[in-house]
């Protein structure tokens, strides 16, 4: 393979990656999940949110050089085929289990400098994300409760390039990498007024990763008993390399969702 196509590749790869790496998990922010007043027992809540966060930092794969990514959330959508995210929270007193599912696919293509080696090249990158952790309150007021949380988080990333025409044609490579992270933190929340509340987390961690970190903080406004809408801003990094697959990546912007309590 020449180097026009590899720098081509790389670059394809680059913008899918970027994309891919919205999917990361939010569950601590959106569950809203005080009890009402003198209820007991287990209470659940789900909630489907949207992030619209940029990307910057360092991808590597199919053996091609280090790629510098420096996408907004604009360019990103263009090239977002699916995605599908929730988190979820059962709740008892001062215990607590969260969970978070996030999945994204991106397709992007292009043609190659010459069209000798190949005319036209696929890209396919697919993204999970899941956490599952399990809390404790350490302070619980009326007014609010901090929680100390642990869980583990799993990250797989899969990203398939198919060649067309010229010599290429027809061959279809992939790349992946799966790997499981364990995360510690902080999670709490403070009601400002009955129906207006602060949420915020601070969780960090490690283990297929050199270094997991999540941080965020929103706004959140009761509707009803059951439903919650959540504005914030989040921020997310991980630094993964494993046999030539490389994924340093720092994301941010705001995020959007709705609690629905049951």
């Amino acid at each position: 393979m020449n180097s026009y196509i590899q720098l081509g590749l790389a670059a394809a790869i680059a913008a899918l990656i970027s994309g891919s790496a919205v999917a990361a998990d939010v569950s601590p922010l959106l569950t809203q999940d005080q009890q009402a007043e003198g209820q007991s027992g287990w209470t659940f809540s789900v909630a489907p949110y949207f992030w619209m966060a940029g990307l910057s930092g360092e991808t590597k794969q199919f053996g091609l050089p280090t790629v510098n990514m420096d996408s907004d959330f604009d360019d990103i959508l263009g090239n977002l085929d699916f995605a599908f995210m929730a988190a979820g929270e059962a709740r008892n007193g001062r215990f607590s289990v969260i969970g978070d599912v996030i999945y994204t696919k991106l397709g992007a293509d292009g043609d190659t400098p010459g069209g000798i080696l190949a005319t036209r090249v696929d890209v396919t990158s697919e993204t999970f994300s899941g956490l599952l952790g399990a809390g404790y309150a350490v302070i619980d007021t009326p007014q609010g409760h901090l929680d100390v949380v642990g869980g583990v988080r799993i990250w797989s990333v899969d990203t398939t390039i198919h060649f067309n025409g010229g010599l290429l044609g027809g061959i279809e490579r992939s790349d992946d990498a799966t790997w499981v992270d364990g995360i510690v933190g902080l999670r709490g929340k403070y009601s400002l007024t009955p129906e207006v509340y602060l949420t915020g987390w601070g969780l960090v961690g490690g283990g297929g990763a050199d270094i997991d970190w999540d941080v965020a903080l929103g706004i959140g406004y009761e509707i009803n008993d059951r439903i919650s809408a959540i504005a914030g801003y989040r921020a997310l990094g991980v630094d993964y390399s494993e046999d030539g697959f490389v994924f340093d990546a720092v994301q941010q912007g705001p995020i959007l969702g709705l609690a629905l309590r049951f």
